[in-house]
């Protein structure tokens, strides 16, 4: 395998890994709606879900570094089929409950694999300096338009079904099904690794936590790992501010919640668009700001600046809110999704291929850490004082994060195993 195909087998892994989510996205809440379930039982499944991918997040991460990543993502493919189908069928709060089980175990096994793969492969491959940003941002472009097609697609097929046949709001997380056994197949045969040895149950059990306590150890004792876990903190801030409080701003300016829906949905695809964009541009942000660090930097103010006009386009009405929140959406999508990739890229480079997921896992847990702060703080504060004090809050809060980049430490790590096998094998040869 060579470096191009291995990027294409990586930007198939990234789209098929987003797309079963995304399909069920827009149907989810009204799926349970329509199957009898309150709002309060609703919050307790998605609180499920969310409490079960925070759990194992950091356990799957180390997994992944210990058995494989091919392995891991292998499970969680199949895991979401499961639930996917147990979702399209479930009458019941329980059923939902293990629902949100299913698909939170999915979601925390799905967390760093393909991208750990990708930088794996390319440095045994190329070598330790093999550029990543390039197929990093293709990965991440490619998560983003599987988001703003899946969303889409799920919101619309209900439309087109027969009411005899099948319950319409059923039939996305079916099709969310299929694109999971898609990509189980896709990872199984396209996803080949090095043979890791055989490991007895008892020797995973003992390794796994080992990881985990080294990963966590090396994220907080490495200066410029621990500036990255407290970006990936404000970019959790940044996501909830916009996507706590976009869907009331939107009802309110179309004074309806059923319009109020609709525009959020349009929004919110243009908004996975914009982070396509972003992320695709990031290598040239990079070449643009001289250096990856300065790149994420810029990426950050404009992530910054958006909330902050976002915060401005409180006072509009009408159609001209709408648009405007629109446009503040999609370039705040942009500059972050941008400044992510660039931040994965100077992880991935300071760690080995032996932590190399369970940094990830970290990056992750530090982002929802964020989100689940700002999903109190900022609840309170638009309730108290307005949406536009909110938006200005997590504004500043971002902005301060671009100081973590300023005389950011070098890059540092041994060369991973494989990269100095590759190395070697070319000189060599």
């Amino acid at each position: 395998m060579n470096a191009g195909s291995a990027r294409r087998r990586y930007l198939l892994v990234s789209f098929l890994t987003w797309l079963p989510a995304a399909l069920s996205m827009a149907v989810m809440v009204l799926l349970m709606t329509e199957r009898g379930l309150s709002l309060a039982e609703i919050g307790l499944a998605t609180t499920v879900f969310s409490v079960v991918t925070i759990g194992l997040e950091l356990p799957t991460g180390g997994l992944a570094d210990v058995v494989g990543r091919r392995a891991v993502l292998a499970v969680s493919a199949a895991v979401s089929v499961v639930a996917m189908v147990l979702m399209a069928f479930s009458t019941t709060l329980w059923m939902f409950l293990v629902t949100g089980v299913l698909k939170g175990i999915a979601r925390a096994l799905s967390s760093g694999p393909a991208d750990a793969w990708y930088v794996d492969t390319l440095h045994r491959i190329e070598g330790p300096d093999a550029d990543l940003k390039p197929g990093l941002a293709g990965g991440s472009a490619m998560g983003s338009v599987a988001l703003a097609l899946g969303v889409l697609a799920g919101g619309f097929v209900p439309l087109a079904v027969p009411e005899k046949l099948i319950l319409p709001l059923a039939v996305p997380p079916l099709l969310g099904a299929g694109a999971a056994a898609v990509l189980l197949a896709v990872v199984v045969v396209a996803m080949p690794e090095p043979q890791r040895g055989r490991r007895t149950p008892a020797g995973v059990l003992r390794e796994v936590p080992a990881t985990v306590v080294a990963g966590a150890r090396m994220a907080l004792g490495r200066g410029l790992l621990r500036r990255l876990m407290l970006a990936a903190v404000a970019t959790g801030v940044a996501l909830t501010a916009v996507e706590l409080l976009t869907p009331g701003r939107l009802a309110g300016l179309t004074s309806s919640p059923t319009l109020g829906s609709s525009a959020y949905a349009v929004v919110a695809a243009l908004g996975f668009a914009g982070s396509a964009l972003g992320s695709a541009a990031a290598p040239r942000l990079a070449r643009l700001t001289r250096g990856s660090v300065r790149g994420a930097m810029a990426g950050i103010v404009v992530t910054a600046t958006s909330l902050a006009a976002l915060a401005a386009s409180a006072g509009l009405a009408g159609l001209a809110g709408i648009v405007a929140a629109a446009l503040a959406y999609v370039a705040m999508f942009a500059g972050l999704s941008a400044g992510q990739v660039l931040c994965m890229e100077l992880t991935h480079k300071a760690v080995t291929a032996a932590e190399r997921t369970t940094l990830t896992s970290v990056a992750s847990l530090a982002q929802q850490a964020g989100g689940a702060l700002s999903n109190l703080l900022f609840g309170v504060l638009a309730g108290l004082f307005g949406t536009a004090a909110a938006w200005s809050v997590a504004a500043v809060v971002v902005l301060a994060s671009a100081g973590l980049f300023v005389r950011m430490p070098a890059t540092s790590r041994a060369a991973d195993p494989a990269a100095r096998s590759a190395t070697g094998s070319r000189a060599s040869g």
